[in-house]
């Protein structure tokens, strides 16, 4: 088994040079180079799709049609990218190769990793591999290498100065946008400032007052929940002096500032009402509400979704709830506990937000009780919520991403599976505690922990900052959902005759999917041919996310500012292509 850089770099280079040289020649035998358990994610370099192959026999049915249409070519370890090297995934010992190549349209980069076949003499075989498209050639992003003169080189003292232009740019008094991206937060940000460096007009809308609303008018106490490195936007990273974990208001204050340093055109206080699809134009006719009242009609020829993974408030339906006869709001409603001291609460939900605002109240003096309604997942936030980020504290930020956009969803959920059992142990203590008070648990399907709960249903955990501990202790009473008879005017009353008296419930029951807010704004017709939204289908990759959809011109982006960040540039790419008559629109 090879364990020296020099080898681990020759064995890599050599598979490479093999795999090129295979694709190249009609006679060419791909299957000595793959092992029977392979993987092969392509994100638009052959296939122009985001998708996944696994097998040997499914890779090498696809891989050579793809590569006669792409001509991929000039298979390379990239010297500017982290060097070959020995490394575990998923469990598995292997070597782990960043590459760069190129094709027809565009250049790109890959992940590689080998694994030594036992059954061909050890001899390294791809393991996995990801050949992702990093530009279009002639279309390259426009970063320092184009960076622009400005006025200090040549000015027109008569003429407008650069403020004058970013306001008429920013206005659309005489044109509509090629692209219209419905919501300001990190979805909207991240794939407007993409769309930005590669020549693409692109008008943010936002409903909010404020540019960051949509972090700023959450719960008074709320922070990010993983850690600042795993957290920047495309190009402007955060300053390293920012806390570990970013509260609320420092996050939506750093959107307005992006908003001005990346000059993106973005309008507050804008409401999209709807859309219908021309296909003789290609075009949409969408409709906007501004702040004034007035509506203006816009015609981009691409629709982004960026609203979230669910834009709509899930309020279920326990008829007796309007027996209550005080304060009753969703958990996207609820601001702040200090109106609520030395009064009484119950929180309906126990995944993050239920927990958060529940701490929140009991912090400000109220009597709290959480109600549960199915097994939660619970995860104390250091160190056991921060593993799935281990890798982003070593390493570049680009190297990174691209790492975790190399993996196949069955490699993925085999680390998150690990993952679990080890905060399992770490958490052990807690979770007992909660056990014995008859909290429900849960781990996740297949025990894949609480990122999968995330990519599948957006929710169903908790990490854990201390309201855990708070419930375990009983500061913070916990009742099950199932022993709640029914709601009254004074508050909950239980199947044994008690009374949970309240001043407040806060329903924190989540948000319906994506699939409603489609169906609210464009129709019966458009959401019947998009189909589900979020959450794995057959191809083993998100739901109509960061891709084409069946829809033409219409896509959808959403996920933390990490998945944000890496997938924003896919998007982009294919609305750049689409635009250049490389790609038709679905």
């Amino acid at each position: 088994m090879l364990d020296r850089t020099d080898d681990v770099s020759v064995a890599a280079r050599d598979w490479l040079a093999a795999f090129e040289a295979s694709l190249a020649s009609p006679d060419g035998s791909l299957e000595p180079l793959f092992c029977g358990e392979s993987y092969w994610r392509d994100v638009l370099a052959l296939s122009w799709n985001i998708q996944t192959l696994n097998g040997a026999d499914a890779i090498l049915k696809q891989l050579r049609p793809l590569a006669a249409r792409a001509a991929p070519a000039m298979f390379q370890i990239d010297p500017d990218r982290a060097a070959p090297r020995w490394v575990t995934r998923a469990g598995t010992s292997t070597v782990e190769a960043i590459f760069k190549f190129e094709t027809k349209v565009g250049r790109g980069h890959g992940v590689l990793r080998l694994v030594p076949d036992a059954g061909d003499g050890n001899r390294l075989k791809a393991w996995t591999l990801l050949t992702a498209l990093e530009e279009l050639k002639g279309f390259e992003e426009q970063l320092d290498r184009t960076r622009p003169r400005g006025q200090a080189y040549s000015r027109d003292f008569r003429g407008p100065n650069w403020l004058d232009q970013r306001r008429a740019s920013a206005s659309y008094a005489d044109r509509d946008p090629a692209v219209l991206v419905v919501g300001g937060g990190q979805a909207g940000l991240a794939i407007a400032a993409r769309l930005k460096q590669l020549k693409v007009d692109a008008l943010i809308v936002d409903r909010w007052p404020r540019i960051g609303d949509n972090w700023r008018r959450r719960y008074h106490a709320l922070t990010l929940h993983n850690q600042v490195h795993v957290n920047h936007l495309p190009y402007m990273p955060f300053p390293p002096n920012w806390p570990t974990y970013i509260p609320k208001d420092k996050l939506a204050n750093w959107f307005a500032a992006y908003v001005d340093a990346m000059e993106l055109n973005f309008w507050t206080g804008t409401e999209f009402l709807g859309g219908t699809y021309d296909e003789a134009r290609e075009r949409w006719d969408v409709t906007l509400r501004r702040a004034d009242g007035t509506t203006r009609q816009m015609h981009p020829r691409h629709v982004v979704m960026a609203t979230g993974v669910s834009g709509i408030p899930n309020l279920p339906d326990i008829p007796s709830l309007k027996n209550f006869a005080g304060r009753l709001v969703h958990s996207s409603q609820y601001e702040d506990g200090e109106d609520w001291s030395g009064k009484r609460a119950i929180i309906i939900g126990t995944g993050n937000s239920g927990h958060d605002i529940a701490q929140d109240l009991y912090s400000s003096g109220a009597a709290v009780t959480l109600v549960q309604r199915s097994p939660t997942l619970i995860t104390n936030i250091e160190p056991s919520a921060q593993l799935a980020y281990a890798a982003y504290s070593e390493g570049t930020l680009e190297d990174n991403d691209l790492i975790a956009a190399s993996m196949p969803l069955k490699l993925a959920r085999r680390s998150h599976q690990m993952l679990t059992e080890q905060s399992k142990k770490f958490d052990q203590d807690l979770l007992d505690r909660l056990a014995r008070i008859g909290f429900k648990l849960d781990f996740g399907e297949d025990g894949t922990g609480w990122q999968f709960k995330y990519l599948s249903r957006g929710g169903g955990y908790y990490f854990n900052v201390g309201c855990s501990d708070l419930v375990a202790s009983g500061a913070i009473s916990l009742v099950q959902f199932a022993d709640i008879d029914g709601f009254i005017a004074e508050g909950a009353r239980l199947k044994n005759g008690d009374i949970i008296a309240a001043d407040l419930i806060v329903l924190s029951t989540g948000y319906k999917g994506q699939e409603f807010l489609v169906r609210k704004l464009f129709g019966e017709d458009v959401a019947d041919r998009v189909g589900p939204i979020w959450g794995f289908g057959q191809a083993e990759e998100l739901r109509n996310m960061y891709t084409r959809t069946r829809q033409p011109g219409l896509y959808f982006i959403a996920g933390s500012l990490a998945q944000c960040r890496i997938n924003s540039k896919f998007l982009a790419l294919q609305i750049k292509a689409i635009e250049e008559g490389l790609l038709p629109r679905a």
